[in-house]
C-alpha cells in the first residue's frame, strides 16, 4: 500500500506561488536589461521554464534559460554540468531555481559552480524550502517555507496539473 499522501499546494497555488516569484524576480532586477535563468534539472529546469514565460510576459527583460545538471543524490561524484560554456555568464545577473530546497546540497553544488566566473549577481530561488539545512546556504526567493520532519518527503509534480505533496 503506498504511503498516505498530503497535497500542500494544488494546481492553483502553484501557479499563484509562481506568479508571485516571477514578480519578486522582476522586482529586485527591474534595473536590468537581460537575466539568465538557471534550472536544476529536472524539475528546477520545469520551474524555471515557466517562471521564464511569466517574466516574459510582465516585464521587458531579455530573458535566457540554461540547464545545469548534477546528481543531486551525490554531487561531488559526478560532474556538474551547464549546457554552456560557464565563461559566458560572466558579469551577468543569473537566477538559480530548484524545487525543494532541503539540506542544501544541491544548491550549494550548483552555486558553487556558478561562481567560477564573476557573476554581476545570483539569486536563488525554490517553491519550497523545508528548513533543514547541513550547507550554510538559503533561498532568496520561496514560494512555501514548510516545516516537516526528516522522515517526510515532498514531492513537486508538474505537468498539466501542478501539485506539492507531503508523504
Amino acid at each position: 500500500m503506498p504511503p498516505e499522501r498530503t497535497i500542500v499546494l494544488d494546481h492553483d497555488r502553484v501557479q499563484r506561488k509562481l506568479r508571485r516569484i516571477a514578480f519578486q524576480i522582476y522586482e529586485e532586477n527591474c534595473a536590468q536589461q537581460e537575466l539568465t535563468l538557471v534550472g536544476v534539472v529536472p524539475r528546477g529546469l520545469q520551474l524555471a521554464k515557466r517562471l521564464k514565460a511569466i517574466l516574459e510576459e510582465i516585464s521587458p527583460l531579455r530573458i535566457t534559460l540554461l540547464e545545469l545538471t548534477l546528481d543531486k543524490d551525490q554531487p561531488l561524484t559526478g560532474p556538474v554540468k551547464l549546457n554552456t560554456a560557464i565563461g559566458t555568464l560572466e558579469g551577468r545577473v543569473v537566477v538559480l531555481v530548484d524545487d525543494v530546497l532541503m539540506s542544501g546540497r544541491t544548491l550549494m553544488h550548483a552555486a558553487t559552480h556558478l561562481v567560477q566566473v564573476p557573476l554581476d549577481r545570483l539569486t536563488t530561488v525554490v517553491l519550497v524550502d523545508r528548513r533543514h539545512r547541513a550547507y550554510p546556504i538559503r533561498a532568496d526567493i520561496v514560494g512555501l517555507t514548510l516545516s516537516t520532519t526528516l522522515q517526510e518527503h515532498i514531492s513537486v509534480e508538474l505537468g498539466r496539473k501542478d501539485a506539492v505533496y507531503l508523504s
